[in-house]
């Protein structure tokens, strides 16, 4: 038997690697402000505190630097970066021109068995809003989109989203605190959307939807300024 036939026997592993644990947990703790902007961050340190190597946390360290999170400066402290209003309005911009697209083509292929799986989801986010849950709430809330795009054969769209939403993710977790009900109830309109195959309504929708960060950033910052990046001379 040939080596590329024994290759095809194997299984693919599921299980994450320390990296991606250390990642996931960073990621989390940097989009709720547990680990807020300008907070020092040292391998040493987070490996120690993790029980782990340093180079899962320098892997980890780099990922999140890619998507935004993390300002690494040879010679000087990694810092949490702090929020770029400029990058959530990119952001912003990116979105709304995909998944306006995106949910166009979900009105048109989804069936019946998407329409529940999307509901089950809009449910759950009922119940994190009642339990005033916004870590579930926002989580729930990265899941809806990403499975109109997965559902609709469009998996590669949340990936290009996920690369570029890092400040705008900061911004909507701040906005929860008055604006769980308003992305709720949003959710709720798109489906319906959706699910009668109206497919301008299901765009404008999603635009609507997308749009209300531009007015919650307004409020957040004024009440988060120290978090913001100066960007005056940008």
């Amino acid at each position: 038997m040939s080596a590329t036939s024994s290759l095809r026997t194997l299984e693919p592993l599921n299980r994450p690697s320390v990296a991606d644990t250390v990642f996931d947990q960073l990621n989390r703790q940097i989009l709720s402000l547990e680990l807020p902007p300008g907070t020092k961050m040292s391998e040493v340190e987070v490996a120690k505190a993790l029980g782990v190597s340093r180079q899962p946390v320098r892997d980890a360290f780099y990922r999140l630097s890619k998507l935004g999170f993390l300002s690494i400066r040879p010679q000087r402290a990694t810092l949490v970066s702090q929020i770029s209003e400029a990058g959530v309005l990119q952001a912003r911009f990116i979105r709304n021109a995909i998944e306006a697209e995106t949910v166009r083509t979900a009105c048109r292929v989804l069936a019946k068995e998407d329409h529940s799986a999307l509901d089950e989801i809009i449910d759950r986010q009922k119940q994190a809003v009642d339990a005033n849950d916004p870590v579930s709430f926002h989580a729930l809330d990265d899941q809806f989109h990403k499975e109109i795009c997965d559902r609709s054969g469009l998996g590669f769209v949340w990936d290009i989203i996920r690369e570029k939403k890092a400040h705008m993710d900061r911004v909507r977790f701040l906005s929860l605190s008055f604006a769980s009900q308003d992305a709720f109830g949003d959710h709720v309109n798109i489906m319906e959307a959706i699910r009668a195959r109206d497919e301008e309504r299901a765009m404008q929708q999603m635009r609507l939807h997308l749009s209300r960060i531009q007015q919650q950033i307004v409020r957040i910052r004024a009440a988060h300024i120290h978090y913001f990046a100066d960007e005056a001379d940008t």
